[in-house]
């Protein structure tokens, strides 16, 4: 008894089909023949089986996490920012929601943190792995969601930033940039 691959190879000699068409069709009906037979193995529970999509497979998947470490910042990093901008105790957290990432800090010197403050200074927050620019969002009877005006030492001051679509996530590193002012390789809690 021929198998399957030499029946069809045969047949499209006889009607004068090159060897490399035939064999790649001899290909495909085994192929298709093997998903036949493994679907007729399946067990049966009395119910159709549903078919999985291959979206729900990809977004089930656990996202791979960064093999480096988290790191706090350096002290002498923590230091930089003290003496040239007048701030320390910077954070960015994600919120709940994921829309939102807020960038909160505490004024240590009250002159040289005005820039943070400056109305019209357009903050940025930079997301290192995905290149998203992330700006304050403007709500029509409030303004922007950001803190302004002459800043107080020992405060502590924030500004929340849009992040539709979830382009920044936890463990991301962001950059903030506003006005001159810039903190570079802050991580998202």
């Amino acid at each position: 008894m021929e198998c399957l691959s030499d029946v069809i190879m045969n047949s499209m000699k006889a009607m004068g089909t090159s060897r490399a068409d035939a064999s790649i069709l001899a290909s495909t009906f085994l192929a298709l023949a093997g998903i036949a037979h493994a679907a007729d193995d399946a067990p049966s529970s009395g119910a159709a089986a549903k078919p999985v999509s291959t979206a729900a497979v990809s977004t089930a998947m656990p996202r791979k996490r960064s093999p480096f470490r988290a790191q706090e910042m350096t002290h002498k990093a923590q230091q930089y920012y003290v003496t040239a901008w007048g701030v320390d105790k910077m954070r960015v957290s994600y919120t709940s929601s994921g829309n939102l990432i807020r960038f909160s800090y505490r004024v240590s010197d009250s002159e040289r943190a005005k820039v943070l403050g400056d109305k019209a200074a357009t903050p940025y927050m930079l997301g290192q792995r995905s290149g998203a620019v992330l700006q304050v969002p403007v709500m029509d009877k409030v303004g922007m969601l950001r803190q302004t005006g002459t800043p107080q030492v020992g405060q502590e001051y924030w500004m929340v930033f849009s992040n539709k679509g979830n382009l920044v996530r936890p463990g991301d590193r962001v950059n903030v940039k506003i006005g001159s002012f810039h903190a570079d390789g802050l991580m998202v809690e």
